[in-house]
């Protein structure tokens, strides 16, 4: 926790959970990304949290943007930057959306399938397309690659008809994975990338651009390698690929920007056990699944969890939500250790909570407010 996320909290007033970016971090995280990664352009993932004050922020150090929809788009060109410093990374979109995009001066989407070249064709002629692989997501904790992204083999394909259909076929993006530990993923990714390279230049068409997506790590329990780790182990996989024919790259971090720019403060609701011989106690927030922490499901994202108490002796503990819906259970297959001398009316920091919080958390679900965010 930094100083002025604790000088804040001590100030407050209000009740109910809350979350707290501190935009001194994501300057210095932004900046970590320049030095580790300084050949490749830095697009920040709108949707890991598109606070104002954020985006203004990064548009002012230079930065460009991922954004997944219209409202993004919008939010960003609010913060100051120009639509040419956007890429429009979704998949899937609809053909009203892409014209809005286009008409807003945004000209770089990305595409995994012939239907979506079909309808940049028309809502948007003349743009750029950058044709999303499928990869291997091993290694990572949240991953990314069953929904999105075309087989490697089809690339080609693709982006040729980008081509015939008045497009301009600019490059190839994936990704490895949110929140991935291995930095050597990037390897299996470029083979792959550099195979469609070579198929599209065999058919007449240059590409120019990787988009080596996201996956960088925020620092929750597990041990992370550090930034330069990747950064440096990506630059030996674009010389292995692509020879001295390196093409240009960008990077789509979100989580590596926010995550540990932000902590939540929640309170405890109840503390119980199922019965009097059970060694594990239920410990209840105010917080839980439907209110920013979905990033728990299958207990994918294990936050660091700090109490007054962390001195005292720990045991095991369920973790959950206040709502009244079974899934709104945080951590039960493995469970976490608290103190023992936690108590009702306790307040707990959740850790690195910056990313895919705020924008997850429901309107309304129970009738709880959504979850409150303080930039500062």
């Amino acid at each position: 926790m930094t100083a002025r996320i604790r000088e804040f909290l001590k100030r407050r007033t209000q009740n109910g959970p809350c979350l707290v970016v501190d935009l001194d971090v994501v300057r210095e995280n932004y900046l970590g990304f320049a030095k580790a990664l300084p050949d490749s352009k830095v697009f920040y993932a709108v949707k890991a949290n598109p606070a104002p004050e954020i985006l203004r922020l990064l548009a002012g150090l230079g930065c460009c943007f991922d954004v997944a929809s219209v409202s993004e788009t919008q939010a960003v060109l609010a913060a100051g930057a120009p639509p040419e410093r956007i890429s429009y990374g979704n998949t899937i979109k609809k053909e009203s959306e892409i014209a809005t995009a286009f008409a807003l001066g945004v000209t770089l989407y990305a595409v995994d399938c012939e239907a979506e070249v079909e309808k940049l064709a028309r809502a948007a002629p003349g743009s750029r397309v950058i044709c999303r692989i499928r990869c291997d997501g091993s290694g990572s904790e949240w991953p990314l690659s069953r929904k999105f992204g075309c087989e490697p083999d089809y690339a080609a394909d693709i982006l040729e008809l980008a081509h015939k259909s008045g497009l301009v076929p600019h490059g190839v993006s994936f990704h490895v994975g949110s929140q991935q530990h291995n930095i050597e993923a990037w390897d299996r990714a470029l083979a792959s990338t550099a195979s469609v390279f070579r198929g599209c230049a065999e058919r007449g068409i240059t590409l120019s651009i990787v988009n080596l997506g996201g996956g960088f790590p925020a620092k929750y329990v597990r041990k992370t390698p550090k930034l330069e780790s990747y950064g440096k182990a990506i630059f030996r996989a674009l010389r292995k690929h692509f020879g001295n024919a390196l093409p240009e790259t960008i990077v789509e971090p979100g989580r590596g920007l926010v995550g540990n720019a932000g902590i939540i403060e929640a309170e405890v609701v109840l503390i119980t056990r199922r019965s009097p011989a059970d060694e594990v106690r239920w410990v209840y927030l105010d917080i839980g699944k439907f209110h920013g922490l979905a990033e728990t499901i299958d207990e994918s994202i294990r936050y660091p969890i700090r109490t007054t108490h962390d001195r005292d002796q720990t045991a095991p503990c369920v973790i959950a939500g206040p709502t009244c819906d079974s899934v709104d259970v945080l951590y039960e297959k493995t469970p976490y250790p608290l103190p023992v001398s936690l108590a009702i009316g306790d307040k707990v920091l959740i850790e690195a909570a910056g990313a895919y919080t705020a924008t997850y958390s429901s309107v309304g679900f129970n009738g709880y407010p959504p979850l409150q965010q303080y930039v500062i």
